[in-house]
């Protein structure tokens, strides 16, 4: 093909080629050279133009195809356009001879049709220049039209157009000659053709004026007349043409205008009391207004409120008109306003509830308002905030009324009993909640409708008279349906019993449906309708149930339903509406438009009624007014009852015949072939298409259930059966036999079977010669293979080949086309089976496209599907890069391209489907730019005159596919290309989506906006949520503004400007309105006011912008840090610099009449808080940004809290005002107070409880409300009790004065004391809340004990939809509750809680008690115990069994409220006085550790244990304080042994509390440090590792779990402690190991740190000394005080990386913190003080500062056995290395602090030291100083480190001399040199002083700081 890719044909590599290569080759060539023509100099074209025209005019006679000839003809117009003119006359000459020529035979054809076409183009393209010559081209073409064939007819049309387009006015003397001639076409009999004359009359009417002047009522009964047997595609052309001319007659005022426009004489006007005008008229203006408001939802609520228009009063005085259609499109009108404002529910209902009560006498008000009830009921599902709980009583009770006064007036009869049975039959939609309190009434009226036995049927079929049975029938039918609905809306409630229940009145049932007959023969016809639905409603029952249910009766069934379907009085043929659930949904394309889905689907059904093929209207089945809708707003359309009856007939025949016996089914398949046998002519097509129906419904239920068919016997009846339908002369039916021929394979599942069915097809297929056999036993094939998947090779061989032969046949389309569908579904299931024939097929696809003629667009869309499946096949095996795999790509490629230039929409959509799946295998070969600018086309052009230039949904559809799959992988190029294409935008497209200034995604916001239908507005939100996942964040100003400028074009500025005029100060009104409306810009916006679910979809993409930018840059949230980053690079952008603009948005989606909106701004106001909240204002330090918007955060609040706005949008809001407020933005009280007093205002509307609120929606709604409002200040109180903590402990780290200031002191215990003052109120009603949530968690078991009338906030019919908001808010108002009860510290009684009234009055059940138990008083104790259990109930219920949708918001807040509890003594004495309490506690705690992976959550927990713990210690101290106590005079030994282990010391799993802690610890322990477990380290050849540095997070879970450890033993007797010591060691000491990393500054890591703390609680713990435990405790400690020693100096190498301070301090711990006897023995002390020696030999200056520290500790330990043998060892070295320092001055400030705590050390010895050796002492310390000592010329010239160490040591000295005058005076009179140098010294310093040289002061802190830092740490 690469050969084909040149400026001239290559003729030579051509004529090489077959005869199909040499097409593509050419066709290939000529898609080159379009492109190549544009990119080519005019010098270079024009060099070349003369051969160019040669080879292009000699493709004119090589027969060209459809598509060769149309780019051949733009080819000539563009080489024309860009060369010399000069020639262009010789070739228009050219053409018109060959069009002249008198060659008439079939191979000329495509030669003469070619030369049509070329001429269409040049003039299209040269236009006037050729205005000398188009008289005669035209006068040539028109008289060839006169003999030409559709196919000419179809060219000639298109090519006027292009002449007409070409020359605009210039063609006027032609105009009447190509309005006749269009004329004719336009009511052709091929519609290809109409189509053509319709767009060549579209482009007539242009110029010619008398179209829509003198010849108007001409055109226009032309195209009434064109619209006769017209298809899709006509009916939208000619529209599109007839609309034009319209609307040009009417604007420039043409007489005749109105004459065409009043046809018919309709009368438009009405007025609602003109009852008379017509019923249609009335249905139309109803079902449109329904329609418009539901579109509008909330936002129609001004409309409904505007009394001057009085909507609601219309619609329902036209619920009375006698006509019953328009009764129920009242109804469904009445429906779709409650739907669009579930605030208008209740109301409505009650008002038609009311009229139904007191109208009840009036037949049409009975039916009428029963109708609207049924409708408003039907709509409860589609609001989520219900009705209140009670109208379903009311209206059963109605309902029994109407039912049992049915027979008072026989006037009323009829009504009053289908009224009756209507309101029930609606009532079960409400669902199991409503319907399980009214089942026992309901069951009660189905019982007493039919007769108890078969022989009171027999007796009451005696009596009456034909008006009794009208009733009857029709109270028996609604009785049906109202079971029908219960059974299909409240499965739930089906239960054994309740089934048993339902069934006694079946038999009598089907009992009537054998007698009906008789009963009609006896009554006459008027039963004859009454009668079909009792039948058609038994029938719908019977489907639902199992058929187990009414197994006695299924031969008598069975019988019914064959006389249905084959009686003798059915006329109608409704293949429409029976088969296509039967065909597969793929063979449905074969058929004709009318099963597809299209824009204009309601006028296509609308025209299927009119053409008397029958269509669904509501009166045929009033009780589907409340079934759910059809789709999305449309009206339901039951059919009639004639044809319902049989729908139902054949649903249920598959059924039933599958459960009777073999033999009855053998009989009944029998009988219905003969049926078909025995009748004739239409009739006989009748009974086919039922029976065949029937069939189909059979196999299909049985192959759905896995049965099968029988024995072999049946496999007869059923083939012959299946196989007439396949010759049946209605295409529906053969789809329906292709698909059971298959199923019948399946069901049978038998080799030779299937085989056999095979052969049919095939012989058939060979010997046939009609389309009818040819195409059904084509489609047979297809079916088998879809069904059955690859059958064997040799069958797969002869059906392609036998397909191959069929889809050439030229003669005939739909054998075409129907062969070419088979082939795909052949393709599809043999997959890689079919490798060996994928390049023949190939082939054949590719030589249709360019041969087959456009008018049989059909043929192309199963071309279409072909390629599809082909390319699916190959799959990603399109990216080889063998020649065969790219011969065969490019032949896609070409194929695809053929398709996209195809006119038929659908063939486009093909096109489109294809290039997707070849873009999904073979990304880099799909030339990407050239696809987009395709689907932008198709899309954009498509929005210019809303879906009329594309009208096809199914090519939208496929457009939206494909852009969705594409922005998956390539989001960036897409928006690009498509950006690209809009600025060099050809002169054919002006997309008027301005692409250039909204980008693909704002083109596709605008769509989303136009499109009505689901499917496409989800592939358009989907496909733009994958561009701004991948490009927000990159064009975020863009993004931001598209997202602005929907949300702004809606923003009703008016209304939102007064939302602020409440406000207390004059200076907040102008600020908060002025805020609203700056910034209004009146430029012309690309969006005009879209509607409401756009701006919610935009709102919400403004929450996923944030969301994208929180996992990019910092920056994106750091003012100071984007701003520098900005002026950087100005292109640089980022989310925190358009902070204003989320606020504003989430403002105007807030404030607006849309509820949804006002959720998505407020949900968006919210994510705006929580991520901007912290952020600081850099130019006013100590503030945050957030501050300056409280206006407008207050401005976007306050309207959510007005009486009148909806529930859902309250609690949201209270959501927003507890993140406001919490966030601590406002630190000033009185700014606070704005969003505060709208927190107020609600607690004081919910103080009420549940009966004060809205009686507009369910009581679930007001529940929602109330728990919202508490949960919000349940939050608020959490953060003021913290911050007031955080407050009362000196602020730790203020940056600056301002910070301190504003987060001091002053605002937040403000914040606790404007909550104080509610607490008392919120403290109840959080108490009664809690309650509520503990009933309602307890299992199904306990419902007996729960209170009948619910609880504080919920009532008990509501329960199930209460949970969900208990579920949401419960764990915050939990946490806040056990705050507050900490807060009062268990020991203040509410002065107002007495008796039963600790939560409200309004409460039922007070707190924990039954509402029995009256006025019983309870004591405090009770009170406090009560409330204790419920917290920790509620905790532990909740923690041990976690389910996984359980958010880490009430995990968290649940162990924050234990944490809370366990704070204060009274709950601590509980947990430890009760072992089994504090076990439970621990398993919960240690199972949430170890779901749970979040560090918080662990830490949390761990926090929790350390207070249980706590609470044992107390518990054991009080014990053994009292039990001191009260045996004070008996002997010591006598005590009883308190704590764990007790007099044994043995710990039992599950009893012990300590045990329980020990495994926790270990649990955590183990997974930061796993070298702890000695399963992993005591297993040999595992090396041991270095220490390792844990992550944050790690070391503060391993520090928390080693407090709790060195917490334990004094939770245990003396015998107790010590089975748990050697474990508490082992991991304290195992810890220090893992962690005791090297830091830099000698510090200690943070683990290690932890540990030695651990360690010293450990070893100082009371039972080391206990005498029952001491000498155990001894020998443990020096175990774990030798293994320390061991680490040091391990035998194999390992662990050299041990911190040495660490380990040394740890010695030192053990030093100083246990009993002497531990460590003074010799080979211990010894080993220790050899550590010591070591390390002060370590170089490192920071080691040696460490060591002296801790010496120094260690000599003054007050017993002497421990500190003196250190003192020995250890001090002689001492004195040397400071001896040294004197002969090496130091040069660092480490090194002077060596010698600072080495001097520390020696001075402490000479206060230790005994008296008579203190002298020397003194006389070693005393050179070491003075040696220091400069004179005062040194002085001056010393570095600051020696001036340091001089002040220093003159300081000692003045210290030390006077102490020891007389060791000092004997030092200085033994040495002169020393003494002279200390005066010089002395005396330098005084000097020094008086010049003001800084002195000592500053070098006293360092060392004296880390020396005392470090024993507080651990010593």
């Amino acid at each position: 093909m690469e050969l084909a890719h040149s400026l001239l044909l290559n003729e030579e590599a051509c004529n090489q080629l077959g005869e199909v290569q040499k097409a593509e080759f050419i066709f290939d060539w000529l898609r080159y050279l379009e492109k190549l023509l544009l990119a080519t100099s005019r010098g270079d074209v024009k060099e070349k133009q003369k051969t160019l025209v040669e080879q292009l005019l000699s493709l004119l006679n090589s027969s060209p195809g459809p598509p060769t000839r149309k780019l051949l003809a733009k080819n000539l117009g563009i080489l024309y356009g860009i060369g010399d003119t000069f020639s262009v006359y010789e070739t228009i000459d050219k053409c018109n001879d060959l069009i002249r020529s008198k060659d008439d035979s079939p191979s000329y054809l495509p030669t003469k049709l070619a030369a049509v076409v070329c001429l269409g183009s040049l003039y299209k393209k040269l236009g006037r220049i050729l205005s000398n010559t188009f008289t005669e081209t035209v006068g040539n073409i028109l008289k060839a039209m006169k003999s030409a064939e559709s196919q000419g007819r179809y060219e000639i049309m298109l090519s006027l157009q292009n002449i007409l387009k070409g020359l605009g006015a210039a063609a006027t003397p032609c105009h009447r000659d190509i309005y006749k001639a269009a004329r004719s076409c336009l009511t052709d009999r091929s519609m290809a053709v109409r189509c053509a004359a319709a767009k060549c009359l579209f482009e007539l009417q242009n110029e010619a004026s008398f179209m829509w002047s003198t010849d108007l009522d001409s055109v226009a009964t032309l195209c009434f007349k064109s619209f006769e047997g017209s298809n899709y595609d006509v009916r939208i052309s000619v529209s599109k043409l007839l609309g034009t001319v319209l609307a040009k007659a009417i604007i420039s005022k043409h007489p005749g205008a109105d004459a065409v426009m009043c046809d018919g004489n309709l009368e438009t006007r009405l007025g609602s009391t003109d009852v008379a005008a017509s019923q249609h008229m009335l249905v139309c203006a109803l079902q449109e207004l329904g329609n418009l408001i539901h579109g509008l939802g909330t936002t129609a609520a001004p409309l409904l409120q505007d009394s001057s228009t009085g909507v609601l009063d219309s619609v329902i005085s036209v619920i009375l008109h006698p006509s019953i259609s328009v009764q129920l499109t009242a109804a469904w009108c009445l429906h779709c306003i409650a739907v669009a404002l579930p605030s208008y529910l209740t109301p409505l209902l009650d008002r038609c509830l009311e009229r139904l009560t007191v109208l009840r006498s009036s037949p049409e008000a009975v039916t009428g308002f029963s109708f609207a009830v049924a409708a408003l009921l039907g709509a409860v599902k589609h609001c989520p905030l219900g009705i209140p709980h009670g109208k379903g009583k009311i209206i059963l009770t109605l309902a029994e009324d109407l039912l049992c006064s049915a027979t008072q007036n026989s006037r009323l009869s009829a009504q009053r009993t289908q009224a009756g049975w209507l309101l029930i039959a609606a009532l079960m939609t409400l669902g199991p909640a409503v319907v399980s309190h009214h089942l026992a009434r309901v069951l009660l009226l189905w019982k007493c409708v039919f007769p108890v036995s078969p022989k009171d049927l027999e007796t009451e079929k005696s009596r009456g008279d034909s008006f009794t049975w009208q009733v009857t029938l029709e109270g028996r039918a609604g009785a049906l349906c109202a079971i029908k609905s219960f059974v299909s809306h409240c499965g739930d409630l089906l239960t054994e019993e309740v089934i048993q229940r339902l069934l006694p009145p079946l038999p009598c049932g089907v009992d009537l449906l054998t007698r009906l007959s008789s009963i009609i023969k006896t009554y006459g016809s008027p039963l004859k309708t009454p009668s079909v639905v009792y039948r058609q409603r038994l029938y719908e029952l019977l489907i639902l149930l199992p058929p187990e249910t009414y197994e006695g009766h299924l031969c008598a069934i069975l019988k019914e339903l064959a006389a249905d379907l084959t009686g003798p009085d059915i006329q109608v043929a409704a293949s429409t509406f029976l088969l296509p659930p039967l065909c597969h949904q793929d063979d449905l394309l074969l058929l004709s438009p009318l099963l597809q889905e299209t824009d204009h689907r309601f006028i296509e059904e609308q025209l299927l009624l009119s053409n008397g093929i029958a269509c669904g209207s509501l009166e045929y089945d009033p009780y589907s007014i409340y079934e759910k809708d059809v789709g999305g707003d449309s009206v339901p359309k039951p059919l009639p009852p004639t044809l319902s009856v049989i729908s139902s007939a054949i649903k249920l025949f598959g059924v039933v015949c599958a459960h009777v016996g073999e033999a009855q089914r053998l009989l009944t398949l029998e009988q219905l072939l003969d049926s078909i046998k025995h009748t004739k002519g239409a009739r006989q097509q009748v009974v086919q298409l039922h029976v065949i129906a029937s069939v189909s419904s059979f196999l299909k239920y049985v192959a759905g259930s896995k049965g099968s068919l029988g024995p072999e016997e049946m496999r007869r009846p059923a083939l012959a059966l299946v196989t007439g339908a396949l010759e049946s002369p209605n295409p529906l039916v053969r789809c329906a036999a292709a698909e059971a021929w298959a199923r019948l394979a399946q069901v049978v599942d038998d080799g030779p079977f299937t085989a056999s069915l095979a052969q049919v097809s095939f012989d058939k297929l060979k010997s046939a010669r009609d389309v009818v056999t040819r195409t059904g036993h084509s489609l047979a094939l297809g079916s088998l293979h879809r069904h059955l998947g690859g059958i064997s090779s040799q069958h797969l061989n002869s059906c392609v080949g036998i397909l191959y032969t069929l889809s050439q046949d030229s003669t005939s389309p739909d054998v075409q086309t129907w062969a070419l569908h088979s082939l795909s579904l052949i393709i599809d299931s043999a997959g890689p089976l079919y490798y060996p024939h994928v390049e023949p097929t190939l082939s054949l696809i590719i030589m249709l496209l360019l041969n087959v003629p456009p008018t049989h667009a059909e043929v192309h869309q199963s071309l279409g599907r072909c390629l599809n499946a082909l390319i699916t096949t190959l799959g990603p095996e399109l990216q080889g890069n063998s020649t065969s795999v790219s011969t065969l790509r490019t032949s896609c490629l070409l194929g695809c391209a053929v398709m996209q230039d195809n006119p038929d929409c659908l063939v486009q959509a093909q096109a489109i489907s294809c290039l997707q799946q070849l873009h999904m295998f073979a990304p880099r070969h799909v030339n990407l730019s050239s696809l987009v600018s395709c689907l932008c086309e198709i899309l954009l052009d498509n929005s210019v005159l809303v879906n009329l230039c594309s009208p096809y949904l199914l090519l939208r559809r496929a457009v939206l596919a494909c852009l969705r799959q594409l922005v998956q992988r390539e989001a960036a190029e897409v928006s690009e290309h498509a950006v690209t294409l809009a600025k060099d935008s050809r002169e054919e497209l002006t997309p008027d989506a301005n692409i250039r200034e909204v980008g693909l995604e704002g083109a596709l916001l605008i769509l989303l906006d136009k499109e009505t239908d689901q499917r496409l507005c989800h592939d358009i939100k989907e496909t733009l949520n994958h561009m701004l996942t991948s490009m927000a964040v990159d064009k975020l100003s863009f993004w931001l503004k598209l997202c602005k400028d929907v949300l702004a074009a809606s923003a009703d500025f008016t209304a939102v400007t007064c939302v602020d005029t409440m406000q207390e100060e004059e200076g907040d009104k102008g600020d908060d309105a002025s805020v609203l409306t700056t910034g209004r810009d009146d430029r012309s916006r690309p969006f005009t006011s879209p509607r409401w679910a756009t701006r919610v979809f935009a709102a919400d993409c403004v929450c996923r912008v944030i969301n994208q930018c929180e996992s990019a840059h910092c920056a994106h949230f750091d003012v100071a840090l984007a701003q520098e980053m900005k002026k950087r690079d100005s292109r640089s952008d980022f989310l925190v610099l358009h902070l204003a603009d989320l606020i504003r948005m989430a403002f105007m989606a807030a404030t607006d009449h849309s509820d949804q909106l006002r959720l998505s701004g407020l949900q968006t106001l919210l994510i705006v808080i929580r991520r901007f909240a912290t952020i600081p204002e850099p130019e006013f330090p100590g503030h945050v940004i957030l501050e300056q918007y409280q206006a407008n955060v207050g401005a976007a609040l306050r309207p959510a809290f007005t009486s009148e706005t909806a529930p859902d949008v309250t609690a949201k809001a209270c959501q927003v005002c507890s993140a406001w407020i919490a966030s601590g933005v406002v630190s000033d009280l009185n700014d606070l107070r704005r969003v505060h007093h709208l927190l107020v205002s609600s607690l004081t509307k919910i103080q009420a409880g549940k009966e004060a609120l809205s009686h507009l929606y369910n009581e679930s709604a007001s529940t929602m409300e109330i728990l919202a409002v508490l949960k919000a200040w349940a939050e608020v109180y959490i953060i003021a009790v913290e911050r007031h903590k955080n407050n009362k402990q000196p602020l730790k780290t203020a940056s600056c004065p301002e910070e301190s200031g504003r987060n001091g002191s002053d605002s937040s215990p403000g914040l606790l004391d404007l909550v104080h003052t509610d607490l008392g109120t919120l403290s109840r009603l959080w108490l009664a809340a809690l309650q509520d949530f503990a009933l309602l968690t307890l299992p199904s078991e306990f419902a007996s004990q729960l209170p009948t009338e619910g609880g504080a906030f919920y009532t008990a019919e509501t329960s199930e939809n209460a949970k969900l908001h208990y579920n949401n808010s419960w764990a915050l108002i939990l946490h806040a509750t056990a705050l507050w009860l900490t807060s009062t510290g268990f020991v203040v009684a509410d002065p107002d809680e007495g008796a039963s009234n600790l939560s409200r009055p309004v409460t039922p059940t007070s707190m924990c008690q039954g509402s029995s138990s009256g006025a019983i008083a309870k004591s405090p104790e009770d009170v406090y115990s009560d409330r204790f259990h419920l917290i920790l109930g509620i905790s532990v219920e909740f923690l041990c069994s976690l389910r996984s949708d359980a958010t880490m918001e009430s995990i968290t807040a649940c162990l924050h409220a234990l944490q809370a509890l366990l704070d204060v003594p009274w709950p601590r004495s509980k947990i430890g006085s009760d072992q089994a309490l504090g076990i439970e506690l621990l398993n919960v705690l240690h199972r949430v550790i170890l779901t749970r992976e979040s560090p918080s959550i662990q830490l949390a927990s761990l926090e929790v244990v350390r207070q249980i713990i706590c609470a044992a210690q107390e518990h054991v101290k009080e014990k053994r304080r009292s039990a001191e106590v009260d045996d004070g005079a008996a002997e010591k030994e006598t005590l009883p042994e308190f704590g764990e282990g007790k007099d044994t010391g043995g710990l039992v799993p599950g009893k012990s509390l300590v045990f329980a802690t020990l495994e926790l610890c270990v649990c955590i322990l183990v997974r930061q440090l796993p070298e702890l477990n000695p399963k992993l380290t005591g297993s040999p050849g595992i090396k041991a590792t270095k220490p390792q540095m844990l992550s944050e997070d790690g070391s503060r879970l391993v520090s928390a779990a080693l407090v709790i450890l060195s917490e334990l033993p004094a939770v245990c007797s003396p015998e107790g402690s010590i089975s748990i010591l050697p474990t508490i060691l082992y991991l304290t000491v195992g810890v220090l190991r893992e962690t005791a990393v090297k830091l830099p500054g000698g510090q200690l890591s943070s683990t290690a740190a932890a540990s030695l703390q651990a360690l010293k609680g450990i070893l100082s713990s009371p039972m080391a000394r206990a005498e029952k435990s001491q000498t155990a405790w001894t020998d443990l400690l020096r175990s774990a005080l030798t293994t320390i020693l061991d680490y040091w100096d391990p035998e194999d190498g390992t662990h050299q990386e041990l911190d040495e301070v660490s380990l040394l301090t740890a010695i030192t711990v053990f030093i100083l913190s246990t009993s002497p006897e531990v460590t003074i023995i010799p080979c211990l002390q010894k080993r220790c003080i050899e550590k010591f020696k070591v390390t002060l030999e370590i170089k490192d200056a920071m080691v040696q500062i460490k060591t002296y520290q801790l010496l120094l500790s260690i000599f003054q330990y007050p017993n002497p056995a421990v500190s003196y043998p250190y003192i020995y060892s250890l001090v002689s070295s001492i004195v040397e290395k400071l001896q040294e320092i004197d002969k090496k001055n130091p040069e660092d400030t480490a090194e002077l602090q060596i010698f600072q705590e080495g001097i520390k050390v020696l001075e402490a010895l000479v206060t230790i030291a005994e008296e008579q050796h203190r002298s020397q002492l003194v006389a070693c310390l005393l050179p070491i100083l003075i040696s220091f000592l400069l004179d005062e010329n040194a002085l001056g010239s010393a570095t600051s480190i020696m001036r340091n160490l001089h002040d220093f040591a003159l300081q000692n000295l003045m210290q030390i001399g006077p102490q020891y005058s007389s060791v000092f005076k004997s030092v200085m009179a033994s040495s002169p040199s020393l003494k002279a140098r200390l005066e010089a010294a002395i005396k330098g310093n005084q000097e020094s002083v008086k010049v003001g040289t800084p002195t000592s002061k500053h070098t006293k802190h360092p060392g004296k700081n880390s020396s005392i830092q470090l024993k507080t740490s651990f010593l």
